[in-house]
């Protein structure tokens, strides 16, 4: 699975960030299924960079928009708005989901991006 997504960073919310996962947000057109993916970002120095990708609607955050988010592992937690983000989709790791509790999901979070470096470890 290779898919190719690009946008540009726009502002929203700021949930990620508040969770301590901030996000690249773009309105990217794509025909994958709602979840989490593991992939690679192109953003400003960024070149070919290890990402968790999130395609779909944040319920659990009350939101309404589905979008795509990025979060960049171990960049610095800036601001990138009007910067072109380009992602490459490589793997499924999980379907979205409506979690009970934001404490929930951010538990999940921490899954899905411990998840992610076993992924691009193995790489």
């Amino acid at each position: 699975m290779k898919d190719e997504l690009r946008g540009i960073v726009q502002k929203y919310k700021g949930n990620g960030r508040q969770l301590g996962y901030p996000t690249a947000n773009i309105d990217s057109a794509t025909h994958l299924a709602d979840g989490v993916y593991f992939g690679y970002a192109d953003l400003q120095a960024y070149k070919n960079h290890p990402a968790l990708i999130f395609i779909g609607t944040p319920v659990t955050m009350g939101d309404t928009i589905r979008r795509v988010e990025a979060h960049l592992l171990d960049i610095p937690d800036i601001d990138y708005y009007g910067s072109e983000l380009l992602l490459t989709v490589e793997h499924f790791h999980r379907s979205n989901q409506h979690f009970a509790s934001v404490a929930d999901l951010v538990e999940a979070m921490k899954d899905d991006a411990l998840a992610a470096r076993r992924f691009f470890g193995e790489k």
